[in-house]
């Protein structure tokens, strides 16, 4: 057998798959129960019994439909080590996020923003190799006022759009690093 015949699954005779189904970690579900419900209760501000019970019984769901797409790898001892990893990242981002956004303000409000404005595409490998950690680096970037992540090709090329030179200047650099960092990449 080549290597692609273990990563495909076989069907049998009946067209059912052959392929033993992947069981669910109850850390991994836990784990994404409680991200759900604290963004939910963070965001949505509200308190009473019904609002709860309706945000509880939503995370449930989700968390049960979405926890093997989220943790690929339950067994993964690195996972802890990861997510203390992204707390750390977050307020990083958050304070690029407001940088970009002077900038642009800055750009809006300049007598000569048409001579500033330069939209460009720039394309440049990642060296960031799991799924989730060129999920996370695409939508940073996305996040990141001034430019937006375009495409992510299977080989970890991406295609960014950028308003101006400066916002593009620092890609791939150090938010790539940051999230390398986070993963375990670096």
């Amino acid at each position: 057998m080549n290597e692609h015949e273990h990563a495909c699954p076989t069907t049998n005779a009946n067209g059912n798959s052959d392929e033993a189904p992947r069981r669910r970690s109850p850390a991994a579900f836990v784990l994404t129960f409680v991200i759900m419900a604290a963004t939910w209760v963070i965001l949505s501000g509200q308190f009473d019994p019904f609002h709860l019970s309706l945000g509880v019984i939503s995370c449930l769901l989700v968390s049960w439909f979405s926890s093997d797409l989220i943790f690929a790898n339950p067994g993964d001892a690195r996972l802890t080590g990861v997510w203390l990893r992204f707390l750390v990242y977050i307020p990083w981002l958050i304070w690029e996020i407001v940088k970009a956004n002077v900038w642009l303000m800055y750009l809006v409000f300049h007598p000569r923003m048409m001579d500033l404005i330069d939209p460009h595409i720039i394309k440049f490998p990642s060296r960031i190799k799991s799924d989730m950690g060129n999920v996370a680096f695409g939508n940073s970037i996305t996040l990141t006022p001034g430019t937006i992540t375009v495409s992510i090709d299977m080989k970890n090329r991406y295609s960014v759009h950028a308003i101006d030179r400066k916002s593009s200047a620092g890609l791939p650099g150090t938010m790539e690093d940051k999230v390398a960092w986070t993963f375990g990449e670096d």
